[in-house]
């Protein structure tokens, strides 16, 4: 009896050993190769194509490393490069990732700040001439963002003054009084439109990059109205924009927060969740760590069920009962990013399992391998390689957030 128990024991030992070989094989494989593809290919294509000989960068950029050197220049796609050579600096420290951070945030700065109005740039042709002066949430948002992260790479405190400065402009000219949250976009001077997109004036993503920048600027700046103003955010995401009946995030809004169209966003569900858990466990609140926990599981289980393609990535959306065959970029990088923070959360390896799964696609669909960089979209698996590798909304930001969040979560 006592050679059978011995037996029984030893082999379950053994099974209990062979998963975590294979669980930490699969762990150690993710992150060796997406860092890899980020250092290797991602980064190189804009450190050698995306920088202007005038200090700044190019507007647009097409797949082969081609600029157009005409075209506008976007605040949103600014700020993102910021972030992104910071982040990578932050997190490789590779001194040439510094210097291009310590570039964009000079351009940056001198470029797309409005110092009479207060705020952010919407767009500049190259030599610097305004060419739409309007104020968004979003392109606010993301100057905090790359500004803080410029801060806690460099500890640059004109970086870190200047984000505090925005913040303060966002929460007193951007905050509608009466239901509170952000409202979508302004004039040049901060007066309120009479029409806005999809009739929205508040939005979900826009809150979304809300939530994002005042949880990296915390951890800079450990302010207590900036803390009200996270805690709002989390709030306002788990008891207002989240719909626990579908498992997903309502998308446009009224004045009021009476939503207005039923649609999922699949990757921005997704990136909602893992967000959702950083905000949370940068307030050190356990209670919300526990509850933005079980919402991250519970919108990316919903999302992998309902938007995963039968050839491994994520779909773009659903509007009604439609889906789309559509697949960006970003997508599927918070798609991965999303599983590994449920693994995290959960030890299940089925969460590490799907995000393999959506890796080898881009590796072997999204990867452009004669170029470097990624393809921006694919349409039922095949790549639209005419779409250019730098725009106005194709950034940097994400593809090197996924390297980031990889080595520092899987290494």
């Amino acid at each position: 009896m006592a050679r059978k128990t011995f037996c029984f024991l030893l082999f379950i030992c053994m099974g209990v050993c062979a998963c975590t070989v294979r669980h930490n094989s699969l762990r150690s494989t993710l992150c060796a190769e997406i860092v890899a593809n980020v250092q290797d290919s991602v980064l190189p294509f804009w450190m050698d194509y995306a920088v202007a000989p005038d200090g700044g960068f190019y507007g647009m950029v097409l797949r082969n490393g081609t600029p157009v050197v005409d075209a506008p220049r976007g605040g949103v796609l600014n700020a993102r490069i910021l972030w992104s050579f910071s982040a990578a600096y932050r997190t490789f420290g590779d001194e040439s990732y510094l210097k291009l951070a310590d570039k964009s945030q000079r351009y940056f700065i001198d470029t797309f700040i409005d110092k009479e109005n207060g705020g952010v740039y919407w767009l500049v042709n190259p030599d610097g001439e305004i060419v739409n002066a309007s104020k968004y949430t979003y392109a606010m948002t993301y100057a905090i963002y790359g500004l803080a992260e410029h801060y806690l790479a460099t500890g640059n405190d004109e970086s870190l003054k200047t984000a505090i400065s925005l913040y303060h402009v966002l929460e007193e000219k951007g905050r509608e009084p009466q239901y509170d949250g952000y409202v979508e976009s302004f004039t040049e001077n901060w007066e309120k439109l009479e029409r806005y997109d999809n009739n929205a004036p508040k939005t979900m993503n826009a809150h979304l990059h809300v939530l994002e920048a005042y949880t990296l600027l915390y951890q800079c700046w450990k302010d207590n109205g900036l803390k009200k103003r996270l805690e709002f955010c989390v709030d306002l995401f788990i008891n207002r924009i989240y719909d626990p009946s579908r498992r997903h995030f309502n998308l446009f809004f009224d004045n009021e927060w009476n939503g207005l169209v039923e649609m999922d966003s699949y990757g921005h569900d997704v990136e909602t969740g893992w967000l959702l858990c950083e905000a949370a466990r940068t307030l050190e609140n356990q209670d919300l760590i526990e509850q933005t926990n079980q919402l991250a599981l519970d919108v990316t289980g919903a999302c992998l069920a309902e938007g995963m393609s039968d050839k491994g990535y994520m779909i773009y959306e659903k509007k009604g009962d439609r889906k789309t065959r559509h697949a960006s970029w970003w997508g599927q990088v918070e798609t991965m990013i999303a599983c590994v923070n449920a693994w995290q959360i959960s030890g299940d390896e089925a969460w590490l399992q799907s995000a393999d799964t959506v890796w080898t696609f881009v590796k072997d669909h999204m990867v452009d391998k004669e170029y470097g960089e990624w393809y921006s979209d694919c349409f039922d698996g095949e790549p639209k390689k005419e779409a250019p590798k730098v725009s106005m909304w194709r950034c940097p930001y994400h593809t090197v957030r996924l390297g980031v969040e990889m080595y520092n979560r899987l290494k």
